[in-house]
């Protein structure tokens, strides 16, 4: 979840994690990777998005861990189920039922030992088109440049400067009302994790764990908000898509705690 600017006057600064809370926060993520799995082997034409939020809730209770995202500022669900033009927010309902060629954006945040995951996927809804599908594949390769530059040796201007020079030099629009954030033991920490350059910001630093998201869009990165206060919708109705990964700052390489392990 990206509504990282809710929460900005309860920051009390980056909060660096030891090796052990890394290691819980990778059990968290796990769960993350294992239930946003679930639910893009259930998508398929004719499936609701109401029907995606019923198997995380079902996997939620197996599992025997926590939803970040059920009632958090109100929020109706245990995902954000996010459409086409929805880039993210999206509340799950009955009435929206997938179709062929469509694109779903599944996001989903877990609590584990007190900790939490988060992590999204844009998911195809059976056949897509070329076009969705290079807008698919430009957001997950600048989702990979973002996190090969999380190391000690860059800074966090430079994940967004990797996200916006890859979606940009394909013609894409990428969204500044929302962003990627901390993470730990509440969803939203300190810091704001943009997805474009605007100025040099502080060092990467060792035990820092954010949650790297992109959302590019397929024309305009401007954004509507409608009436329900949370659905994010292209400006111009063109497709968008969303992906997240958590990922740990260490002395050497990142660690992408969401990634799924076999």
């Amino acid at each position: 979840m990206v509504r990282a600017q809710m929460e900005q006057k309860k920051r009390k600064g980056i909060v660096l994690k030891s090796p052990r809370e890394i290691e819980i926060m990778r059990g968290a993520n796990q769960h993350v990777a294992e239930v946003l799995e679930i639910m893009a082997q259930a998508v398929k034409p004719g499936v609701s998005t109401w029907d995606l939020d019923q198997i995380a809730r079902a996997e939620i209770k197996k599992r025997g861990v926590g939803s970040a995202f059920l009632g958090y500022h109100g929020f109706p669900a245990t995902i954000c189920a996010s459409p086409n033009e929805v880039i993210v927010h999206g509340i799950p309902s009955k009435e929206v039922v997938l179709e062929e060629g469509d694109v779903i954006g599944l996001d989903i945040g877990l609590i584990y030992e007190g900790y939490v995951g988060d992590a999204a996927r844009t998911i195809p809804v059976g056949s897509i088109a070329a076009e969705t599908r290079r807008l698919l594949d430009v957001t997950k390769e600048c989702l990979e440049r973002a996190i090969k530059v999380c190391t000690p040796e860059h800074r966090l201007s430079d994940i967004g400067k990797a996200v916006q020079d890859h979606a940009e030099a394909n013609g894409y629009g990428v969204v500044r009302e929302f962003v990627g954030h901390g993470i730990g033991t509440t969803m939203h920490e300190d810091p704001q994790v943009p997805n474009y350059f605007s100025g040099p910001k502080p060092r990467l630093k060792p035990g820092m764990v954010i949650a790297i998201e992109p959302m590019v869009n397929q024309g305009t990165h401007e954004v509507d908000v409608l009436a329900d206060g949370w659905t994010a919708v292209t400006r111009d109705r063109k497709l968008s898509a969303h992906f997240e990964h958590s990922v740990a700052i260490t002395e050497g390489e990142p660690i992408v705690l969401s990634r799924l392990y076999h």
